[in-house]
């Protein structure tokens, strides 16, 4: 009896990867005006940015249903196989809720793991699942140790803009135009589940630099563990200029950096122009943290 990982879109793993793996990816629906779509099925990240841009309705995401989930468990296990759902933060989305729902009809037989994160920290749970599930750990097993190592889950990102935080009411109108004036970066982080604003910076120069800062401040990158990059938008442009600017965080410690394109459910409120980081940060830490 194999474990098969279902996996929903606020992840940001593209759904080609999905299925190369064999995972059962999921959708969350986004309502941008008067149309829904099902993010990384019918829309693309690029297509996504491409109508934020030209539009004044902010989108919406809906959680994945409990309806979803238990189809998707109901046919991993009449495969013989055992689902293990790893789904975004419980504090950002229904969708964890509805996978538990969906769970209890399966007596014990189905897997829900709240990822505590979302997009490329989500993401980055996932891989690490992988790697676990290669090991021959029994679902049970691959559950506990994922909800062990996810507290040491780490993502930063920089915004280039704090429009589309405005929009989303969580600043000022004022606040946006002294910030657009300013040329105000943000730096966001996942803490606790939730996204957190932490830090401020004055131009793009200034914002690469307080983000290396911030993830120097951690206790250490686990360079054994899966990391990704991330940028938001069309195109990755200022994401390659920081990986250049950043090297001296990266060489000789990885060979390769993966990058994922931020979808909707971050996007939203990221707007385009970010770039982000996720990484485990090593687990004999202290008191110090980022």
């Amino acid at each position: 009896m194999a474990i098969k990982l279902i996996i929903d879109s606020a992840s940001d793993i593209p759904v080609s990867y999905a299925k190369e793996h064999n995972m059962t990816y999921l959708p969350l629906p986004v309502t941008i005006g008067e149309k829904q779509y099902l993010s990384g099925v019918d829309i693309s990240p690029e297509q996504f940015y491409e109508i934020l841009i030209e539009s004044d309705c902010l989108p919406v995401t809906s959680q994945v249903s409990p309806f979803a989930f238990e189809q998707a468990f109901r046919d991993v296990i009449a495969q013989g196989d055992t689902p293990v759902a790893i789904t975004l933060s419980s504090k950002l989305s229904g969708t964890y809720q509805s996978a538990c729902i969906a769970a209890a009809n399966f007596d014990g037989k189905a897997f829900v793991i709240d990822s505590m994160n979302v997009s490329l920290g989500e993401a980055i749970l996932i891989y690490y699942a992988e790697r676990l599930i290669a090991q021959d750990l029994t679902a049970s097993q691959l559950a506990t140790k994922l909800d062990s190592v996810k507290q040491n889950i780490k993502v930063l990102a920089l915004l280039d803009t704090l429009e589309y935080l405005k929009k989303g009411g969580r600043i000022s109108a004022a606040a946006a135009v002294v910030g657009g004036l300013l040329s105000i970066k943000p730096v966001i982080a996942i803490e606790n589940g939730e996204v957190q604003l932490i830090g401020k910076a004055r131009g793009s120069k200034q914002g690469n630099n307080l983000l290396n800062e911030m993830i120097a401040n951690c206790h250490g990158v686990d360079f054994s563990m899966p990391l990704t990059l991330a940028f938001s938008g069309i195109s990755d442009a200022l994401l390659q200029k920081y990986i250049t600017d950043s090297r001296n965080l990266w060489e000789g410690r990885i060979d390769r950096l993966p990058v994922l394109s931020i979808g909707a459910t971050i996007g939203t409120h990221a707007g385009p122009g970010a770039i982000g980081v996720a990484f485990f940060e090593q687990p004999d830490k202290e008191s110090h943290s980022c």
